[in-house]
């Protein structure tokens, strides 16, 4: 049973209903002193134009101009991919120091201490709490002896030096162009890494990200193998040094190739103007230029032992582009002109190819 209303509590709607027939019966007029002023007007009058045009110009204006909004393609609704930059991983070197050091020799261990000691030595470019990234040469399906990849026997002397040094973490890492886990395996260079105490990165898609190479021709934005940099301050390049069918030579210029991903074999179809772009890409602390064995031709997969022979080299530089003249002319022996690859590094003052001229240590070791 519904109880009786209140009538000491008149209804809300009741009362608004009362309100705007009193309102429509005697409309209130505006005191003169509640008119905007005609500077307040002209205030207001000026802020709605300002915002209609603003409106305008961010609805119409062409789509390349600043806060347009317009997006004709609709590739502005498009999620933006993150893009990175690699930082320069160079240290300067000592008062004195050498540009190449170049040991002679069998004693891996020892030659690796010689011609890093020329260029300054291993505690001035690693120190305490370093996290270092190092990068063979692991290409191919290979045996170490056929020359197509780094010695794994320099790269365990080269861990052990490194983390001597006080390296909280080295990391070694590498893209191969055939099948990465057997690469590793074949090359030997897994067993190297983890027997030696570095942590092995082998690629996998999520691997990869967009690095940005300002001033590049042909990977000014590229897929990167990024995962094993993140957190590295210092980076070693050591690789082989081969014949090579395309650009002549594959040095330690040509190493950083294993780090690009996405469909990089187009590259060889400019294949000068892609390693000088990965001189400009990457900056290393050193590099290890590994003359222990030399595939003369046939490179750079090689696969023939007679291709093959004993260099008893290393050369340590912090000038990856003199390192790679003085392999050319002095181990592969070819005096000729150097591959169009180091004087196109050379012309973006990414080194020099002048080797004779630079400060350089030659020891035989042992």
């Amino acid at each position: 049973m519904n109880e009786p209303k209140d009538k000491s509590h008149p209804d809300p709607q009741h009362l608004k209903a009362e309100a705007r027939k009193r309102n429509a019966q005697e409309p209130r007029g505006r005191e003169a002193a509640e008119w905007p002023s005609r500077r307040e007007f002209l205030k207001r009058l000026g802020a709605a134009a300002v915002l209609s045009g603003g409106a305008g110009y961010l609805w119409l204006a062409p789509e390349h101009w600043p806060l347009s909004l317009k997006d004709v393609t609709g590739n502005r609704g498009k999620p933006v991919e993150p893009v990175f930059r690699l930082p320069n991983y160079r240290v300067d070197q000592p008062s004195g120091a050498s540009v190449l050091g170049i040991a002679r020799g069998d004693r891996y261990e020892q030659m690796l201490r010689m011609a890093i000691g020329a260029i300054g030595g291993i505690d001035h470019y690693i120190r305490p709490g370093d996290v270092v990234l190092i990068k063979p040469n692991v290409a191919f399906d290979r045996s170490p002896k056929l020359g197509a990849t780094t010695n794994p026997d320099i790269l365990r002397a080269l861990i052990r030096l490194v983390r001597d040094a006080g390296a909280a973490e080295v990391r070694v890492a590498d893209n191969p162009i055939e099948s990465p886990e057997n690469c590793f395996h074949k090359t030997g260079i897994a067993a190297a890494a983890e027997e030696s105490g570095a942590k092995l990165y082998l690629p996998t898609p999520s691997s990869f990200e967009m690095l940005e190479v300002p001033g590049a021709k042909l990977i000014a934005r590229w897929p990167f193998f990024y995962r094993p940099f993140r957190g590295v301050t210092k980076v070693i390049g050591i690789a082989p040094i081969k014949d090579h069918n395309l650009c002549h030579a594959s040095m330690t210029t040509k190493n950083w190739y294993g780090l690009l991903g996405g469909r990089r074999n187009q590259f060889h179809q400019d294949i000068h103007n892609i390693v000088a772009d990965l001189a400009l890409m990457m900056n290393p602390t050193f590099v290890i230029l590994d003359g222990s064995r030399i595939l003369m031709k046939n490179g750079p997969t090689g696969g023939d032992l007679s291709d093959v022979v004993e260099g008893h080299t290393l050369i340590a530089a912090t000038d990856q582009i003199a390192a790679d003249a003085f392999g050319y002319s002095e181990l592969l022996g070819r005096k000729g002109d150097l591959p169009q690859y180091l004087h196109n590094a050379e012309a973006r003052a990414l080194g020099t190819v002048d080797w004779r001229n630079v400060a350089r240590k030659e020891e035989q070791v042992g």
